[in-house]
């Protein structure tokens, strides 16, 4: 899957504020060792470098041009460790009680299996350490809806279909059962935020626009340029229907996020 940087940072501000709303409950005070796993283009690597200045920071990615971007945004004084590794294999391989706070912010969606998953992470964090997740809950909305139902459609399924992949977070009530026998406690949340997007001066719809830089990557990835925008085509007239433009042009996006921290055990 090819990250677009330039296309992801469109919407920096939006996607910024859940990753700060986040940090804002993590309680650990002198963390010395931060993962951000799934840094993207290290915007909130280098906010959590910031707050925590004498702590090793690592960010780490599978996009290489997610973090070549990561390197030319962020001063090297500031120190960061920018580590390119598949996700899932950097979980498999990390030694248990190693990390005293792993935050991953709008990036494990893209990871399967979260029974394992998130047990797997909460193990990798160090007693009295912190697990900080934040992942888009939003895939029974009317945007993604159309975007699966168009990509199963006769037309598309040859090409498309086996990147299907339905709901893959599960209900927050879930998570918390998946990690309290692993987790001194738990705090997990779901928060609707209210997205006012402007026109694009591209002409795409918004919501479009935004999925340009998330939930349409992967399915781009599998498609030429004249494939790509036959594909949004048919996917823009009814997230226009369901996401009507304001008078002003503007249109309003709600999208649902799922929030959780952890705390290990100091045993």
């Amino acid at each position: 899957m090819t990250w677009e940087p330039v296309q992801y940072l469109k919407y920096s501000s939006e996607r910024l504020r859940p990753a700060l709303d986040l940090m804002a409950r993590i309680a650990h005070a002198t963390p010395r060792s931060i993962v951000d796993l799934g840094c993207g283009a290290g915007n909130v690597t280098r906010i959590l470098a910031e707050r925590w200045p004498n702590a090793r920071v690592i960010g780490v990615d599978n996009s290489e041009a997610m973090l070549a971007k990561a390197r030319e945004a962020v001063p090297a004084p500031i120190g960061i460790e920018w580590h390119a590794a598949d996700l899932a294999a950097w979980v498999r391989s990390a030694r248990p009680a190693s990390v005293d706070l792993v935050y991953s912010n709008a990036a494990l969606h893209w990871l399967g299996d979260h029974a394992t998953l998130f047990p797997a992470l909460m193990r990798i964090v160090a007693r009295d350490g912190v697990l900080a997740v934040q992942m888009p809950s939003n895939f029974l909305a009317p945007s993604h809806i159309v975007l699966e139902e168009v990509v199963g459609s006769p037309r598309w399924t040859v090409r498309l279909g086996a990147l299907r992949r339905g709901v893959p977070v599960a209900p927050a009530a879930q998570y918390y059962e998946w990690l309290a026998p692993v987790a001194e406690s738990l705090d997990v949340w779901t928060t609707e935020y209210l997205h006012v997007l402007p026109p694009d001066p591209g002409g795409d719809h918004p919501v479009i626009a935004w999925m340009r830089g998330t939930a349409l990557t992967p399915f781009f990835a599998a498609l030429d340029t004249n494939a790509q925008r036959e594909l949004v085509a048919e996917c823009a007239e009814r997230i226009a229907n369901a996401y009507p433009p304001r008078p002003d042009g503007r249109v309003l996006y709600p999208f649902r996020r799922l929030f959780l921290v952890g705390a290990r055990a100091n045993r």
